[in-house]
């Protein structure tokens, strides 16, 4: 417990102080000017490309699954933003980082204690004697003079908004898994109808069969044949069956629901939408938000180096206190006593500490501008490969097409001439074989290509919200403006 008389006339003591506080911060002012810092500014290592591959003319609107003009999806894709964990994981890491802003900003304004202390000390040969009780208000202040608050709490402002990109490219990845499950569970419905068919096709071949094998015209291992087409058509539907069951569990998860019957998925894949316009690449690096969370991670450790930096620097403090105190509580406030200081506190050895600290940032600085670098390459790849695959998937689709309309006329010609006589059963076998794994061939096809579409709209997308954005909307363009 601190025991120090009271002044005799703080506002003597105040007046004692002020031209000496003036001066120290004439001083600091002038040293300011030559010690600060400039924010670096943000270089691609590499020259990026001045077009696509590939480009469009129909414009992506901002919730890109529309344009499948599936309203079930679209359904799916509301009920996901609103009940999916992971995401909501991400909001709360949002608020979490806009908290530590708040946090880091506290830093800029005066820290103000009220103190009350009490005790009793004997014998009581004077005032520090018997029962002493003192209230204090006390107030301690940084000046920022080298910018060290303020580009902390720059960092933690950028880190913020890279938190929000982050709950965005969340939400990008949230909304292709959605659609890719549902469209590979209508595939899969697709899928079991045409095993079905194929399966009763096999069946009336093998009626066919039995009874030429009654009247003798064929062999019986034709009817072994036969029967084992049909067995592993059967097996192809007891793996659909399974997958579908899969599928209905991940879309469940994916809408934030425990393992259960959905809707049921029609057995109709969508017609591919136009090509979209792909932009110029640097649009790209503006809208993705990933892209954007990588550009902001960057410049919050741009801020962590200056901050370290200026931490080298001289610190400058005040501090206030006032205090009335006695030596019984009645006559507490009989006694006052007003203190006003001033401190500068400049780093000496410590080590290579600061030094130390400084280069570390710097370092971190460097890994992320390499890692925005990256970001950016893989953006400008994914936009590449979704486009050749589409061209390339689109041509396999129409080979695919050909084939099946010719293993379908061979298989009507062997049919005939089988009924004839003119040839085994083994070749209409193969034929029919054949012709019935190209067309589930088919199927799978276009789900690929609708696949590699929906990852061509993944890459190009960023601007639709959620509900919960909305809310932070206008929060975040404050930030936004105050940096």
């Amino acid at each position: 417990m601190e025991n120090s008389t009271p002044a005799d006339s703080p506002s003597k003591d105040r007046a004692r102080a002020m031209p000496g506080l003036f001066t120290l911060c004439c001083c600091t002012i002038l040293w300011l000017t030559a010690c600060s810092r400039k924010v670096a500014e943000v270089r691609l290592p590499y020259d990026t490309p001045e077009t696509f591959s590939l480009a469009g003319e129909t414009e992506v609107p901002d919730l890109w699954w529309l344009a499948f003009d599936d309203p079930l999806l679209h359904m799916l894709e509301d009920s996901a933003f609103a009940s999916n964990l992971p995401l909501k994981i991400a909001w709360y890491q949002v608020a979490e980082a806009e908290a530590l802003v708040d946090i880091a900003s506290s830093a800029k304004v005066p820290d103000i204690f009220l103190q009350l202390q009490s005790g009793i000390s004997r014998p009581e040969p004077d005032f520090v004697g018997g029962e002493n009780t003192q209230l204090s208000l006390r107030a301690g202040y940084e000046a920022d003079l080298w910018g060290r608050i303020r580009y902390s709490v720059h960092a933690e402002e950028y880190r913020f908004i890279a938190n929000y990109y982050d709950y965005r490219t969340a939400a990008v990845t949230l909304s292709a898994e959605v659609a890719l499950a549902w469209y590979r569970l209508k595939a899969t419905n697709i899928q079991l109808q045409l095993v079905e068919e194929q399966l009763e096709t096999n069946e009336q071949v093998l009626a066919l069969i039995r009874n030429r094998f009654a009247s003798g015209q064929v062999r019986g291992v034709d009817v072994l044949r036969q029967q084992q087409l049909i067995e592993s058509t059967r097996q192809q539907e007891i793996a659909l069956e399974l997958q579908r069951e899969l599928l209905e569990n991940q879309l469940s998860i994916l809408l934030g629901q425990a393992p259960d019957a959905l809707l049921e998925a029609p057995a109709e894949l969508p017609a591919l939408p136009p090509l979209p316009l792909t932009g110029i690449p640097l649009q790209l690096v503006n809208r993705r938000p990933d892209v954007l969370s990588a550009f902001y991670r960057l410049q919050s450790a741009d801020r962590e180096v200056a901050s370290a930096i200026s931490n080298k620097y001289p610190r400058l403090n005040f501090s206030l206190n006032a205090a009335v105190r006695s030596n019984s509580l009645t006559g507490l406030f009989e006694s006052q006593a007003i203190s006003l200081a001033s401190s500068l506190l400049a780093p000496v050895f410590y080590g290579g500490r600061l030094r130390a600290q400084v280069d570390r940032a710097e370092a971190v600085r460097q890994q992320l501008l390499y890692d925005y670098g990256q970001t950016v390459l893989l953006a400008f790849q994914e936009v590449e490969n979704a486009l050749i695959r589409e061209v390339k998937q689109v041509q396999r689709i129409e080979v695919i097409q050909e084939q099946v309309e010719l293993a379908e006329k061979a298989f009507g010609q062997l049919r005939i001439e089988y009924l004839n006589g003119t040839i085994p059963y083994l070749d209409v076998l193969v034929t029919l074989n054949q012709q019935q794994q190209l067309r589930r061939d088919l199927v799978e096809a276009k789900l690929n290509l609708l696949e590699i579409r929906i990852a061509l709209y993944r890459s190009l997308a960023g601007g639709f919200e959620t509900e919960l954005e909305e809310l932070m909307e206008e929060e975040l363009e404050e930030e936004l403006e105050e940096l």
